[in-house]
């Protein structure tokens, strides 16, 4: 039996993943507010199929990362004026500009190479991100080292 408390309380925990993977695809808020949900509904749909041999939190990112990449099949909406500056998630986006540079540059990978950084940066062993990926843990490896030498060009730019 699936408990609705521990399922609560994991995602409290581990709500800033979801955050991240949204604002790494989605720029705008209603959704953002979307998405949430959807990746909340989904999480708990298939919660009675987490078996624990990974974590938790490497779970939800797949979760997360899932729901976001079919939500983003959908066709596009017609978006007027939009910048950098109205992204929601005000808690969840760090403050000071060299993050923001770094943000910006991140926005601007391919969909692949933004998912591999972002779970680099979030702390995951490349083990894990090649897990998450469907990759091997070499290739994570490489990708990661070319992601990194892009990253830092761009950054010289800023």
């Amino acid at each position: 039996m699936v408990s609705e408390k521990e399922f609560t309380e994991r995602i409290e925990q581990n709500r800033g993943i979801i955050y991240k993977v949204i604002r790494l695809y989605v720029r705008d808020e209603d959704d953002e507010r979307d998405l949430f949900q959807e990746i909340l509904f989904q999480a708990w749909r298939s919660y009675p199929r987490f078996d624990g041999r990974s974590k938790f939190s490497t779970w939800l990112y797949r979760v997360s990362l899932n729901t976001v990449l079919t939500f983003k099949r959908r066709p596009a909406k017609v978006v007027t004026t939009e910048n950098f500056e109205t992204l929601p998630v005000e808690a969840e986006r760090a403050h000071n500009d060299e993050a923001e540079a770094l943000y910006a540059a991140i926005l601007e990978l391919k969909d692949i190479d933004r998912v591999l950084i972002t779970l680099h940066l979030d702390g995951y062993e490349n083990e894990e991100i090649a897990d998450m990926a469907g990759l091997t843990k070499n290739n994570i490896a490489v990708k990661l080292h070319r992601i990194k030498e892009g990253l830092i060009r761009k950054l010289k730019d800023f």
